[in-house]
């Protein structure tokens, strides 16, 4: 993992801005990912997702191993040829959606045995088959450890298990992706809401070691689950002072515009959330006061900008009143042009949360974001 490295210019208190250096391309930090989960950003073409200001996106383990398969995708030249995506890309390990597909899964030492939501087809997920489709089929610049969401709400024995287990997959995880130049590998800190077991989590991934390797950045997953944005706080309150400062720190599926405001001021480094684009696709608009959808009647003769304040033709070149009629008539093009927006709104908020950092002026930044919003988030 010669190929990484973290540097941090910055700090104002416990936010940090710095520069994740890879082979592809730097990462600015506090960094937001676009997901890009079956290849694409939904919506956007991958220059637009650039120009949008982001450095790095996500991919999809799970469904692109499904459609049109992780071999196939090596097979055309890996993903980032195949989706046309110069910059570095992260992928999560499968772990999160065969998860959520209860019904269709099998829990074992071994891995996960699962249906395909598409066709019914049994896989075997496991640490090892994890890293190679990451790694070595679809190409990731970061990887991540293969573990198990730990449902919530869980007693704290139910989710001691599955902190366990994660733990033990994570050391299978190291092994498999073996001593690599340009590609790195980040662990996942489990544990639910319970201080003692996401202090074991995180101590743990710390201290592994394979052939005197560890891991390139810590994760803090199992979040953003329903437990609810104080106790998601409180969880980064109680995980930080375990993780060490010289590793980016990734806080897993997070979120809202508020969320990635707290959770920097507690130290968090990088961000991914599907909000964007979703909630572009169905007509909301993100702004600093909070959401709100283009669709009301209010934006029907509204000629003014989405947000003028922004460099992107989404935000400043269409009325809310086309975009509003648009909507309302199910054009495609609608939601391109709120997903547009909303991706680039959510690096426009990352690139000023870095500039207030290297101010000194993060906490003034914050205290402002909060009163300003209008709609609690």
């Amino acid at each position: 993992m010669t190929g990484f490295s973290f540097d941090i210019a910055a700090t104002d208190g416990a936010a940090r801005t710095g520069v994740l250096k890879t082979a592809r391309g730097d990462i600015r930090t506090p960094a937001f990912m676009p997901v890009g989960t079956a290849g694409t950003v939904k919506g956007l073409y991958m220059d637009q997702v650039a120009g949008a200001g982001a450095d790095i996106i996500l991919g999809n383990t799970y469904h692109l191993m499904l459609r049109p398969g992780a071999e196939r995708v090596a097979r055309l030249g890996g993903l980032h040829a195949l989706g046309g995506w110069k910059g570095p890309i992260l992928t999560d390990s499968g772990g999160f959606q065969v998860w959520s597909l209860s019904k269709l899964r099998k829990m074992s030492e071994k891995g996960v045995e699962f249906q395909s939501h598409l066709d019914g087809s049994k896989h075997m997920l496991s640490p090892e088959r994890s890293i190679e489709i990451q790694a070595d089929l679809l190409g990731a610049d970061i990887c991540m450890q293969l573990d198990e969401c730990t449902n919530f709400p869980s007693t704290h024995a139910e989710a001691a298990k599955s902190m366990e287990l994660s733990l033990r997959w994570g050391k299978r995880s190291l092994e498999a992706f073996g001593d690599r130049e340009i590609q790195t590998l980040f662990a996942i800190v489990q544990g639910s809401t319970f201080p003692d077991l996401r202090q074991i989590s995180a101590e743990s991934s710390v201290e592994a070691r394979v052939n005197g390797a560890g891991y390139g950045g810590f994760a803090i997953g199992g979040l953003a689950v329903g437990e609810g944005h104080e106790a998601m706080l409180e969880v980064l309150e109680n995980v930080m002072p375990h993780l060490p400062a010289a590793r980016p720190r990734y806080l897993m599926g997070v979120g809202k515009p508020i969320d990635l405001v707290e959770s920097v001021a507690r130290g968090v480094d990088m961000f991914d959330c599907v909000i964007p684009t979703r909630s572009g696709r169905h007509g909301q608009v993100w702004t600093d006061t909070g959401p709100y959808n283009i669709k009301s009647a209010r934006f029907a003769e509204d000629l003014s900008p989405l947000d003028a304040s922004i460099d992107c033709p989404a935000s400043c070149d269409y009325s809310k009143a086309y975009i509003h009629h648009l909507i309302r008539c199910g054009e495609l093009l609608g939601g391109m042009l709120l997903s547009w927006h909303n991706i680039a709104y959510y690096q426009n908020l990352m690139q000023r949360i870095r500039a207030s950092i290297v101010a000194g002026r993060f906490n003034e930044f914050a205290d402002n974001f909060r009163k300003n919003l209008i709609i609690k988030t």
